[in-house]
């Protein structure tokens, strides 16, 4: 069975910093992107950054492009997400998600997470 956790989230303060963590189980996910979403109250799930399975390229969303990074730890089956001078729009359930691609995962991801949630208090 496979599953993906996530862990990390929590409460901070609009300009703090975050880490989540994904940990992928049942199968490998050396070869796959991994990727994160997220969805604010009210609004739809949204992309947020994705990795390639080499860990050498990534994309990001423009709303969070220079504050968030995403990586990858192949041998931990584990991927990141650190997300620094967070602002209270950020704030959303997020989830970790992994498909063959990042073009696959942009679109229709093959695993999701449960998701964890971060709120950003201004």
């Amino acid at each position: 069975q496979v599953q993906l956790v996530e862990s990390g989230g929590g409460l901070v303060q609009a300009g703090g910093s975050l880490r989540l963590s994904c940990a992928a189980s049942g199968r490998t996910f050396s070869n796959f992107a991994m990727g994160w979403f997220r969805q604010a109250p009210g609004k739809e799930r949204e992309f947020v950054a994705t990795i390639t399975w080499s860990g050498s390229t990534t994309y990001y969303s423009d709303s969070v492009k220079g504050r968030f990074t995403i990586s990858r730890d192949r041998s931990k089956n584990t991927v990141y997400l650190q997300m620094n001078s967070l602002k209270p729009e950020d704030t959303a359930v997020y989830y970790c998600a992994g498909a063959q691609s990042t073009v696959a995962l942009r679109s229709t991801p093959s695993y999701w997470g449960q998701g964890t949630q971060v709120t950003v208090s201004s």
